[in-house]
C-alpha cells in the first residue's frame, strides 16, 4: 500500500490542486487528510469541495473547529485575535450549511492497520486540536505528547513544518502545510507512507504551485489579511 498523507490546506485550492495532481503521478493506492481545510486561503469552498471529491477520509483540525464556532479568547495571540477572527468570519461567509454542517461533523483520529504496519494520525495531538508540539523538542517530549498511543508510525499536522523523526523504534512524522508551509519555502507539502509485507518507507515530498496566483486572489477577493498570507507565501 502507498499512502498520501495531506493536510493544512488553509483555502489554498491552488496548492492543493498541485497536490492532487502530484498524487496522481505517484501510483497512491489512499490519501488521507488531516485537518484546517478552508480558513486562512482565498478559496475555502473550492478547497473543501476539492476534499470531498477524494471520497477519503478526513478529520479534523482546529482551524475547522474555528470557522463552525469562531475563535475564543486564549486560543490566539492577544494581537491576532481580531484579525483572525475578521477572516474565519470572511470564511464562513463562503461557505454553504451543509459545508459548516461536514466540518462540524469530523472525527478527530485515524487508526489504520496494513499488514503488521499500524498508524495513527490525528492534527495536533491525540488530545487536542489545538496544541503546537514543535520538532526541536526533545525525544521524551515528542513521544509523550504524540506517541502514547500503540502504532508503528504516529502522523500529525497542524505545525506546518514537515519532518520525519524515529523515536524508541516507532516513526514520526509531521505532513508540513499543503497551503501555508512555515519554512519559507513556497512549495507545498505532505507525506507519503509506501508499506510493503514487512518494511515501510515514510517520506516528505514538496510540489511547486503557482503563489503568485494565490496572492491575486487574496488581493482580488478583498481577504481581510493578505499582506500577512502573502508574506508567509512568499
Amino acid at each position: 500500500m502507498r499512502l498520501a498523507f495531506v493536510s493544512d490546506i488553509h483555502g489554498n485550492a491552488e496548492a492543493l490542486d498541485a497536490v492532487l495532481q502530484d498524487i496522481k503521478g505517484r501510483n497512491i493506492d489512499k490519501t488521507y487528510i488531516l485537518g484546517d481545510l478552508c480558513f486562512r486561503g482565498p478559496e475555502p469552498k473550492r478547497a473543501l469541495d476539492l476534499v470531498r471529491e477524494t471520497n477519503t477520509e478526513v478529520i479534523k483540525g482546529n482551524a475547522d473547529e474555528w470557522v463552525v464556532r469562531g475563535i475564543r479568547t486564549g486560543e490566539v495571540p492577544d494581537e491576532a485575535y481580531s484579525i483572525m477572527n475578521k477572516e474565519c468570519d470572511w470564511s464562513y461567509a463562503k461557505l454553504a450549511e451543509e459545508d459548516l454542517d461536514y466540518l462540524k461533523n469530523l472525527p478527530e483520529e485515524l487508526n489504520l492497520a496494513f499488514g503488521k504496519v499500524s498508524i495513527h494520525a490525528f492534527h495536533a495531538t491525540p488530545e487536542s486540536l489545538f496544541e503546537v508540539v514543535q520538532p526541536t523538542e526533545s525525544d521524551e517530549v515528542l513521544s509523550e505528547k504524540l506517541m502514547a498511543r500503540e502504532a508503528d508510525i504516529h502522523i500529525y499536522a497542524h505545525i506546518h513544518k514537515s519532518y520525519i523523526r524515529y523515536i524508541d523504534g516507532k516513526c514520526l512524522i509531521n505532513t508540513g502545510s499543503v497551503g501555508l508551509p512555515f519554512y519559507r519555502l513556497n512549495m507545498a507539502s505532505y507525506a507519503i507512507v509506501d508499506i510493503k509485507e514487512n518494511s515501510y518507507e515514510c517520506s516528505i515530498v514538496r510540489v511547486k504551485y503557482n503563489t503568485e496566483k494565490v496572492i491575486e486572489q487574496l488581493n482580488s477577493f478583498d481577504y481581510p489579511n493578505t499582506e500577512f498570507i502573502a508574506n508567509v507565501l512568499t
